[in-house]
């Protein structure tokens, strides 16, 4: 028995110094994500509506960090009940963790693994709010915010990640993100949008980014932080897998990014900044729940499939009516499904598990978990984001007037402008004649 025991303690994970440093490194990564695609959907409104957009992204790391550590983390990833949710007191205001309590079965804190997942936390929502812009009250989505990852985001963490939730233990691959953060946002933001409707003057009025050099900074700064995002949800760097997942993440969003130009050259006739921008984003999607489970030529074909079909999806908005602002259901809801589909294809049976896809000598069994895993959170969170917009439109009210959304909703909402124009022509404006910034912002917005 003494033997035993001895052999217990020497097989119990230790702390390591590399992995936990290595974590905190992704866990700021990630959380450079949220700005990061604050610029991405900032640049791509008009300028009327910039600094609105940026704030929609930004609050969300007060909001959602108060409430994981209130009780989010909890809900996630605490004891299980039900195959639904989690619950441990101890996880509850992050007061009853050991500052060295392990993760278990992991040579990292707890307090690294909570706060790696706070930075997905904070993220998913801010990913909603590209379909909204230029209409909703800020109150409004700081409210929704809050309550959809209560209702939504926690309990479908949980599901997909958490000991004992139902996803993970029906063996759905999802390796950072595709269902629990993607296929999540995008749902949620078709519900909001099908509730709250379209913008004045959707498929009218040319409504083009004010400023590509912002969306190009943005998806610049996306891809730089999945590569924590991604490499980093291994929870280490013991095996290898994180460095295969992180050259899986560079190999697809460079398929992807290529697969959209080119869709959009022979489609459109052009080459643009903007679709270079989404078809890098598209592929970062796609690789997300795939990327531990494919071989770099797997991650080219997950990523190469999702910037075609991607850029395919953004028109459906105008062809079924629906008013996705920015695209996210076109990019994260298709991307999403598609990267997570394709486990069913491309998972090799030889990075993070021994599970093959069809086209590896596996059968059909994996792909039929990914449908399962894919359709359930798609439909969970579709009804529920639709139903809490409903519920706040019929109180407090979602959206802005409509000459707030014509007029700017950022100089009703902020106070601000996105650009101060008194300081152009200087020396006129010395000589007292008018300020030329109405006239500046008009020309931009038009």
């Amino acid at each position: 028995m003494a033997s035993a025991i001895t052999t217990l303690a020497a097989d119990a994970p230790t702390l390591s110094a590399a992995n936990t440093g290595f974590m905190l490194i992704c866990s700021a990564l990630v959380m450079l994500m949220t700005p990061g695609l604050a610029f991405f959907y900032g640049g791509m409104v008009r300028v009327k509506s910039s600094l609105n957009m940026l704030m929609m992204s930004f609050i969300s790391l007060g909001i959602v960090t108060i409430l994981w550590v209130l009780y989010g983390f909890s809900l996630a990833f605490g004891t299980d009940s039900g195959s639904l949710i989690g619950w441990s007191s101890d996880y509850v205001g992050l007061s009853g963790i050991g500052i060295t309590e392990l993760w278990d079965g992991y040579t990292i804190p707890v307090y690294v693994f909570a706060v790696f997942q706070l930075m997905f936390a904070v993220i998913t929502p801010a990913l909603i709010s590209g379909a909204l812009a230029d209409r909703v009250k800020f109150s409004a989505w700081a409210l929704f915010s809050a309550l959809w990852v209560t209702v939504v985001y926690f309990p479908v963490a949980h599901w997909v990640w958490g000991a004992g939730g139902w996803l993970f233990e029906l063996g759905v691959i999802d390796f950072a993100g595709g269902t629990a953060v993607h296929i999540n946002a995008g749902a949620a933001a078709l519900g909001v949008i099908l509730v709250i409707g379209k913008r004045v003057g959707f498929k009218r009025d040319p409504m083009r980014p004010h400023s590509l050099p912002l969306v190009m900074l943005g998806a610049g700064l996306l891809w730089f932080g999945w590569f924590g995002f991604n490499a980093g949800s291994w929870l280490g760097n013991d095996d290898g897998v994180g460095a295969v997942m992180f050259v899986n993440t560079q190999v697809a969003t460079a398929a992807a990014m290529l697969a959209w130009l080119a869709y959009e050259k022979l489609r459109h006739g052009s080459f643009t900044t903007l679709g270079a921008a989404s078809g890098a984003v598209a592929g970062l999607v796609a690789i997300t729940p795939s990327g531990g489970a494919v071989s770099p030529l797997g991650a080219i074909a997950v990523g190469a499939i999702a910037g075609v079909l991607c850029a395919m999806a953004v028109g459906l908005k105008y062809k079924f009516g629906y008013d996705d602002s920015l695209d996210v259901v076109g990019v994260h809801l298709v991307g999403g499904i598609v990267g997570s589909l394709l486990v069913g294809f491309f998972a090799t049976g030889g990075v993070q598990s021994d599970v093959a896809g069809l086209f590896y000598g596996g059968g059909p069994e994996q792909l039929g978990k990914q449908a399962i895993g894919v359709f359930s959170v798609l439909a969970y969170s579709l009804v529920a984001s639709a139903i809490l917009a409903f519920l706040l439109d019929k109180t407090i009210g979602m959206r802005v007037t409509e000459d707030v959304e014509v007029s700017g909703i950022d100089q009703v909402e902020h106070a601000e402008t996105a650009y101060d124009f008194s300081g152009a022509g200087g020396g006129a404006s010395s000589r007292g004649t008018a300020n030329p910034a109405p006239a500046a912002t008009k020309k931009v917005d038009a």
